[in-house]
């Protein structure tokens, strides 16, 4: 075969597996295009944990990514257009939740059945950081409103990212304005880059320079935050470098919910079935879920991204192939989101 030859079918297999395809017409307001293509997911270093691995090829179309997480002054107008109620605001339903319990588990008295969520409450001292109970604390009245609990407010904090929003409010949201959540492979496609193969959205080292990259845990985690970073809790957004796309805050500030359910053996079945060398298409992530962590769980989502938070003692989930999940009714002070929209969804395709 003669030199030519080689190349023309070197470009033709490198085409089949890289959708590079021109932004189609003007991005939606708040937006950003991330072109289709070809990219490493997952992480083979020594940090990288049993559900980052194995790294392996991925192949995503193109599609508009919100350039920031989505604020609570966009979820308030979602609210105030529709009436929606949130998870964490509706009366706990005991039917439903003890199907989340172990079987067995008694009912809990009817003061303890109330609207809420979790937050984290730092404990005064050094704690088994196995035992996630020692931080997190279940919360009367804690929802978007209300963050932390009763006593807490959003009122001026507009720019900040939206939290104590289940996997299921953040997908009403984002079906009212037209958009939807990003797939796992899309989340981290649009993390990476520019960058791929890196440790972070920015690079390899965590604080190039000395500069700050992302709102983070400084000092111990979970109970002394120096706020070496600017903010002890969360930062509005944009506040940090954005990465090569200017998109905001993809490492740290608060946890963002993705369409895929969470298994930790996800990527060996997906490299098992499709072979090492095949490149997988718009992966949408297993067909069933399980979680370690919420075994009673059927339906845990995949969060990505990290939050202020993570601690490289704890989680270092500030990596774009670091996940955790939980289930789709949970919330949390420190889990939000932003959306997705393709050409297809807004008549362009």
């Amino acid at each position: 075969m003669c030199f030519l030859q080689r190349l023309v079918i070197g470009c033709l297999v490198l085409t089949a597996c890289t959708s590079l395809v021109a932004e189609p017409g003007e991005a939606p307001e708040g937006m950003v295009w991330v072109e289709g293509g070809r990219f490493t997911m997952g992480w083979d270093g020594p940090e990288g944990r049993y559900d980052e691995r194995p790294a392996h090829q991925v192949e995503v179309d193109g599609f508009w990514i919100d350039r920031t997480e989505v604020t609570n002054g966009q979820f308030r107008a979602f609210v105030e257009a529709t009436g929606y109620v949130t998870i964490a605001e509706r009366p706990v339903d005991w039917a439903e939740m003890k199907q989340q319990v172990p079987p067995g588990t008694p009912r809990p008295p009817d003061e303890v059945l109330v609207p809420g969520s979790l937050v984290f409450t730092p404990p005064d001292r050094a704690v088994n950081l196995r035992d996630y109970t020692q931080w997190w604390t279940w919360t009367p009245g804690a929802s978007w409103r209300q963050p932390e609990g009763p006593g807490s407010s959003i009122v001026g904090r507009d720019d900040y990212p939206v939290v104590q929003v289940a996997w299921d409010d953040a997908m009403a949201y984002a079906t009212w304005a037209g958009k939807r959540l990003p797939t796992e492979a899309e989340w981290e496609r649009a993390a990476r880059f520019g960058r791929d193969g890196a440790r972070f959205t920015w690079g390899d080292e965590l604080m190039p320079e000395g500069r700050q990259m992302a709102n983070i845990w400084q000092g111990r985690f979970p109970y002394r935050n120096t706020g070496g970073d600017g903010f002890v809790g969360v930062a509005p957004v944009g506040r940090f470098p954005p990465n090569e796309l200017g998109l905001h805050d993809m490492a740290g500030n608060v946890w963002e919910w993705t369409l895929d359910q969470f298994r930790p053996d996800a990527y060996r079945q997906r490299v098992a079935r499709l072979g090492e060398e095949t490149c997988c298409v718009n992966p949408t992530g297993p067909e069933t879920a399980a979680d370690p962590r919420n075994p009673f769980s059927k339906d845990s989502r995949v969060h990505k991204g990290g939050s202020y938070l993570c601690h490289a003692s704890y989680c270092e989930s500030y990596r774009p192939s670091a996940k955790m999940a939980s289930p789709p009714d949970s919330a949390m002070n420190h889990l939000g989101f932003r959306c997705v929209m393709t050409p297809a969804m807004r008549g362009e395709d």
